[in-house]
């Protein structure tokens, strides 16, 4: 998957409460054009990263880059407004798979410049940095110039932790754009509700230390406080043994891994090592063999998909939440 911000790694379960709903599909069948819907107000001024944008009516020709926000679009029932997509990390979720399947892909990884204005968008919506490459010649202001508009996931900009009050802005920023903010406000609601639930759940238990494996050898990289990965573990009962890394995601040293003794290992899953290879590593390291986390075998699972600023979030917590309390 593509690296998060400037550090991460490039090119490298039954859900206990019902999933959340996409909103646009499931609430809004009725297949009208975004701008006829209620919560369609325009013009709508938005500042994106630093980038501030006026629309005077929906973007009709979009294109995603990266699975996060294409599964956002889905959420939000605007499969009729894409025009192409790119870059996925895993198998987008079973509820958008019909509508994902009536969508372009107009690349495996991150379309050229060529590609990408072949597709002929008026917007582009890219997850990471990495999807606006200034060596690629997709740079915003490019775009820009190109008459393409463009939105950046805020998980990437924002100034302090990411939250889940990021991914609702996220969510319904993006149900604004298009004229669907009724859409979205729904999802937000649906969403807070979720994550209520679920703390009222873990209501008086003490919360469990968590070292994340991402992936590593000679170094573990893993989850540092400011990313979504960190809000996720603190909803889930967990406490973050490296959320004093100033980045989302960072390199810790075994040693270190080792001197903070954690109760539980979340494993990410993704890419071409498979969670079993990713365990096996960890249980046959003898620099770690004194870690509760293995000498008890407490290994916890998420699909890295899930760790981002996207609709799988609260779903995320649900799903940790009992893999930390066992």
């Amino acid at each position: 998957m593509p690296r998060r911000r400037s550090t991460h790694r490039a090119l490298i379960a039954a859900a206990l409460l019902l999933p959340l709903a996409g909103c646009g599909t499931d609430d809004d069948p009725s297949g009208k054009p975004a701008a006829a819907l209620p919560g369609a107000s325009f013009p709508y001024t938005v500042d994106n990263c630093g980038v501030k944008t006026t629309y005077q009516k929906p973007p009709e020709r979009a294109v995603t880059m990266n699975q996060h926000v294409t599964e956002i679009m889905l959420a939000l029932g605007l499969e009729k407004s894409l025009v192409g997509t790119a870059y996925l990390d895993d198998r987008v979720l079973p509820r958008y798979q019909k509508a994902y399947d009536t969508v372009p892909v107009v690349a495996k990884e991150y379309p050229s410049r060529e590609k990408l204005l072949a597709a002929n968008p008026d917007f582009v919506y890219g997850g990471y940095a990495s999807a606006f490459d200034a060596k690629d010649g997709r740079t915003r202001a490019e775009l820009k110039k190109s008459g393409i508009d463009t939105r950046l996931n805020r998980e990437n900009c924002t100034k302090g932790r990411t939250t889940l009050d990021d991914v609702y802005r996220e969510i319904e920023e993006t149900g604004r754009t298009f004229g669907v903010g009724d859409r979205a406000e729904k999802w937000v609601a649906k969403a807070r509700t979720r994550v209520a639930e679920t703390e009222r759940e873990l209501k008086g238990r003490a919360p469990r230390s968590v070292f994340v494996y991402d992936s590593g050898d000679k170094t573990a990289f893993t989850v540092g406080g400011r990313g979504i990965g960190n809000e996720l573990i603190t909803r889930a009962g967990g406490r973050n043994v490296f959320a004093d890394v100033d980045k989302a995601f960072g390199d810790a040293t075994w040693e270190q891994v080792v001197a903070r003794d954690p109760e539980v290992v979340v494993i990410l899953d993704y890419g071409a090592t498979s969670v079993e290879q990713k365990k096996r590593r960890l249980l046959n390291d003898p620099v770690l063999r004194d870690v509760p986390a293995i000498k008890n075998k407490r290994f916890a699972v998420l699909p890295l998909s899930e760790m981002v600023v996207g609709v799988r979030a609260p779903d995320a917590v649900a799903k940790l939440a009992p893999q930390l309390a066992q």
